[in-house]
């Protein structure tokens, strides 16, 4: 049974792209237009700590940095490294972090004195926050540069993939199909769309509601290890059909909030919780959406005032 409380959209994301079979699915859908370059059988777990001593001084401070998912496979008898980096909100600094990562394994790759050749990397940032990405895909959009330095000047490129633009057909396996699917059915509320008597994987349902912030979905969800898609795709669209027609609706969402709110941050105050009760429901869906990046109260007060 999977602890929801404990889980965070970066931890639901790590958790499912930890099978390799979806790991492989997912990659040679997004890289390959679906071909099967990547094999799960042959992926190994990369071991992807990187540190970076920022200067030789006595308070020299140690950055860690680790992407989320890294395997490392062979294509055409190449030893390669594939990364999967989830993001659940917009970062400006996107391509210098990816930047950031891939320099630091080729540091690391250097001392390797058994390698012969550096290996490849190759990331996927995937997105995963409601809103359309607006920042940068390569480090040239970061400056302005003068045409005659245009071809001296050093690109470098990130593959940001939104969850929400993906084409599912070219995802072979049908429980990482479903699991990008029921993202985007959460995301667009068209739970209608999906008429077949399929089978989707419990606890993928639940990263994806996770993901989304979609955690009313989740409550008295039923047990076993599979559930029905046609099911679970109805009771997201009775709650989207309920949801701001009912008062009592909307007092158990603020209800839902509340005990959310209690375990992240122990207690609420009375103003916060007087806040929640005048908070639209609008207001509200925003809450819920961004209820995993909560640290304290005034993260709260920012999105419902």
């Amino acid at each position: 049974m999977i602890l929801t409380n404990n889980l965070t959209p970066d931890s639901a994301c790590r958790t499912f792209f930890s099978n390799d079979i979806y790991f492989a699915s997912f990659s040679n859908a997004i890289l390959f237009d679906g071909k099967q370059v990547i094999r799960p059988e042959r992926l190994v777990r990369y071991e992807n700590d990187m540190s970076l001593i920022i200067d030789d001084t006595k308070s020299a401070e140690d950055k860690k940095r680790r992407r989320d998912i890294v395997v490392k496979t062979d294509v055409d008898g190449v030893c390669c490294l594939f990364s999967i980096e989830h993001q659940s909100t917009i970062d400006k600094n996107m391509v210098i972090r990816c930047g950031n990562y891939e320099m630091l394994e080729y540091l690391k790759q250097l001392k390797n004195k058994k390698l012969k050749r550096l290996v490849p990397q190759v990331m996927i940032v995937f997105y995963t926050e409601d809103k359309k990405w607006n920042t940068p895909l390569e480090l040239n959009d970061y400056f302005d540069i003068p045409e005659e330095l245009k071809e001296y000047v050093n690109d470098w490129k990130i593959k940001v993939v939104d969850v929400k633009e993906i084409d599912t057909s070219k995802i072979k396996d049908e429980q990482t199909r479903y699991f990008i699917e029921a993202i985007q059915e959460m995301y667009k509320g068209n739970y209608e769309g999906l008429h077949r008597r399929i089978k989707m994987n419990r606890d993928n349902f639940i990263y994806a509601a996770i993901i989304t912030g979609s955690l009313d979905l989740i409550r008295d969800l039923p047990e076993g290890d599979e559930i029905d898609m046609c099911e679970g795709m109805e009771r997201m669209a009775e709650g989207f059909r309920n949801e701001g027609r009912s008062e009592g609706k909307l007092e158990e969402k603020r209800s839902t909030l509340k005990e959310q709110l209690e375990i992240k941050l122990e207690t609420i105050s009375n103003n916060l919780e007087l806040q929640l009760t005048n908070a639209t429901l609008e207001k509200l869906n925003i809450l819920t959406r961004n209820i995993f990046n909560i640290t304290n109260e005034e993260d709260v007060l920012k999105i419902i005032n």
